[in-house]
């Protein structure tokens, strides 16, 4: 790998990282052009929901000539109407009376309630440790072949996307979230089963970590000889790809990825990227490539999202964007059903529509590409197609994954739903009375027993 610098950086590349939080809201909505009540009504959401923007995405990506319109804008700035107006207007009441902090949250937390802060169980999810102990928590288990670990220092990112669903995370309050810095723990979990093959580091944002903080969490995985792969996930390349380029440990993060690569497993890069403007600066680019150096694969995914990607033309640019520089193609996920999901979701049957009008656009090496894929309770449900089978019309679906083994690659449908957004807004087709998760026995709490003794 060559760690020259390999290019011109542009001139926010060798700046220091700079956040603005809810404090500079005012400020940064009345350069977007929105009026006093506006900027109040924002300011209301984001007292519900986290924000968070850094400098690099201030003044390399959004478009303010187009705010409060503009994509990227969309994309990092909570919107008046993501909430229902009337739990608005109450912390908007709040605010503009100088309400003390504490009230202003309590309000805020009674609407967070509402908004299903853990979906698919999440918070169910952390596992046991071996002899029935308590349970591990920031592990989760969810896949016989997968765990996914969540780093306590890794528990924020470079910018909130508007849409997360893992927005409980980001709001301070200590009952909602899931984090372990018990890397001993994992690595002993890992040995007493050998199952698991992959490892996936999520947050918030692992990138967000410093590579020596990095660095005790990723080596002690390379001594478990079971595990195959290391996925990190992570949007640092489209908010802060200064991470890979100038910030002053860049070099030494790149080493640890060449050292994972060189002890034989597979690092895997999983990046997101919601619009192909993140792309466009040559900054991303160079880091894209640095990164691929390493030897480390760089899959890309995100969710589809209305008023920011939610059109064919837009996902065929980011796919073609991403195999020209070297990147594979991996996931378009569903809105999940959390937090303004009411908001952001596509139905269903559009989300279908949207993603084969890029696929069939694209040539093979960008149709890696699975979705619209939603990660539910009972696994990741991809919508392969909509059919008319024995006169009824009908999506065609199956599991890419499953808490159920067996259910994996086996097609099910169902009722065909214009209005649908989701997994529990569908019914069983054909004259079947439940889908096959529901048929499946207490196999589920088997498979559980199995992969936790």
């Amino acid at each position: 790998m060559s760690l020259t610098h390999d290019a011109t950086p542009s001139p926010s590349a060798g700046r220091r990282f700079r956040a603005y939080t809810a404090k500079h809201l005012d400020e940064l909505t009345a350069r977007a052009g929105l009026g006093e009540a506006d900027r109040l009504a924002v300011r209301a959401v984001a007292a519900v929901l986290p924000f968070r923007v850094n400098s690099y995405v201030i003044e390399e990506l959004i478009d303010w000539d187009a705010a409060p319109d503009d994509p990227i804008y969309r994309l990092v700035f909570p919107q008046a109407d993501m909430l229902p107006q009337t739990d608005v207007a109450r912390i908007a009441d709040l605010l503009r009376s100088g309400a003390p902090a504490g009230e202003v949250n309590r309000a805020a937390n009674e609407i967070r309630a509402r908004l299903n802060p853990h979906p698919a169980g999440q918070m169910d999810l952390n596992v046991p440790t071996t002899g029935g102990r308590d349970p591990l928590e920031g592990m989760q288990h969810k896949y016989p072949e997968t765990v996914l670990f969540f780093p306590k220092q890794g528990q924020t990112c470079h910018a909130y996307c508007t849409y997360c669903f893992r927005w409980a995370q980001f709001v301070g309050d200590a009952d909602l979230k899931f984090a372990s810095s018990e890397i001993d723990h994992l690595v002993a979990y890992l040995k007493e089963h050998p199952e698991v093959t992959s490892v996936l580091l999520t947050g918030g944002d692992p990138m967000i970590m410093g590579e020596a903080v990095l660095r005790r969490y990723v080596e002690p995985l390379l001594d478990v000889a079971s595990l195959e792969s290391i996925r990190i996930g992570t949007k640092s390349l489209a908010y802060w790809p200064q991470r890979f380029t100038t910030d002053p440990d860049a070099d030494d993060t790149l080493r640890l990825f060449e050292r994972v690569v060189d002890s034989g497993k597979n690092l895997a890069f999983m990046a997101h990227f919601s619009h192909p403007r993140e792309m466009a600066p040559e900054l991303v680019q160079r880091a894209v490539r640095r990164i691929r150096a390493t030897g480390a694969v760089i899959r890309t995914q995100a969710p589809l999202i209305r008023t920011i990607n939610d059109d064919s033309a837009t996902w065929e640019t980011m796919w073609r964007t991403h195999v020209r520089h070297g990147m594979v193609p991996y996931y378009m996920f569903v809105e999940r059903d959390t937090g303004p999901q009411d908001y952001f979701a596509v139905p269903l049957a559009r989300a279908y529509e949207i993603y084969r009008g890029a696929y069939n656009r694209v040539s093979g090496l960008a149709r890696t590409v699975r979705g619209p894929s939603m990660s539910a309770t009972p696994g990741k449900v991809c919508i392969d197609g909509v059919a008319e089978i024995a006169g009824e019309k009908v999506f065609v679906c199956h599991f890419i994954q499953a808490r159920d083994p067996e259910l994996v690659g086996r097609p099910f449908f169902a009722r065909y739903d214009e209005k649908a957004v989701w997994l529990f807004d569908l019914e069983p087709a054909l004259g079947a009375e439940r889908f096959p998760w529901d048929q499946a026995p207490p196999a589920d709490a088997a498979l559980l027993d199995a992969a936790h003794p």
